[in-house]
Formats: structure tokens, C-alpha cells, sequence
């Protein structure tokens, strides 16, 4: 299947092509200053515990298929792990509450959500 063309580094002044939101060299950048600035401050105490790194390995372990391609006929591996209740909204870490999926699924399913890339007035929580 053929490529999307790649796009402009979303970076201020970066004349980079990628073909996600930022080349290489800004994507750590933009990944630190959302942790600093727009991420809610006890996510890094929830996602850098021991305890959600065991949770998390363990669950794509048992699901190394993206579950959200699957439903679309696609096999995908899985590398993140999403809540579909989110945490700050009274999920848990149960099973039940968990998805594995790739990356663009887990990113795609944030922007609708309202959480990462969203404007900060339509957030939620």
C-alpha cells in the first residue's frame, strides 16, 4: 500500500519532512514540554510506577495485537496500552478497563477523548 506524502515538522521553524506530527529531533522536545506543561501532574506518579510498568508488560504479553485494528481486519502489532475509562475518571487497571493497541490507534483514541493534542479548553477532567 502506498505511503502518505510526508509533511512540514509541526515544529516552529522546522523545515524537516516526517510523516508524523515532528521529525525525529522535536518529537522529544514536544514530548517533554507536554509532560511539563499540559500533561496532568499525577500522570507521571500513576504511568512511571513499577506497579503499571509490570501491569503493562503482562497485558501485551496476553495481547500483542492491536485490538482496535483487529475489529478493522488488520493485524497490527500492540505497543501501548490504553485505559477506556481513564484514570482521573475513576478507571482502573483491571482487564477489563484495557486495551492494547499501536501507536496511531492509542493517539487517535487521546484526540477524540479530548485528552493529548486537544486544545486545552476542550480537555476533559
Amino acid at each position: 500500500m502506498p505511503r502518505k506524502p510526508k509533511h512540514p515538522c509541526r515544529y516552529s521553524g522546522c523545515p524537516r519532512l516526517t510523516e508524523d506530527r515532528y521529525c525525529e529531533e522535536h518529537k522529544r522536545l514536544a514530548n517533554q514540554q507536554y509532560d511539563r506543561y499540559s500533561r496532568d501532574k499525577n500522570a507521571r506518579k500513576i504511568y512511571g510506577s513499577n506497579e503499571w510498568k509490570k501491569i503493562r508488560a503482562r497485558y501485551l504479553a496476553a495481547h500483542p495485537l492491536c485490538e482496535q485494528c483487529r475489529k478493522e481486519g488488520r493485524l497490527t502489532k500492540a505497543t501501548e496500552v490504553h485505559h477506556i475509562l481513564p484514570l482521573r475518571r475513576g478507571g482502573t487497571h483491571a482487564d477489563e478497563n484495557l486495551m492494547a493497541l499501536c501507536k496511531p490507534c492509542h493517539s487517535r483514541i487521546s484526540i477524540e477523548d479530548g485528552d493529548r493534542f486537544a486544545p486545552q479548553s476542550l480537555r476533559h477532567g
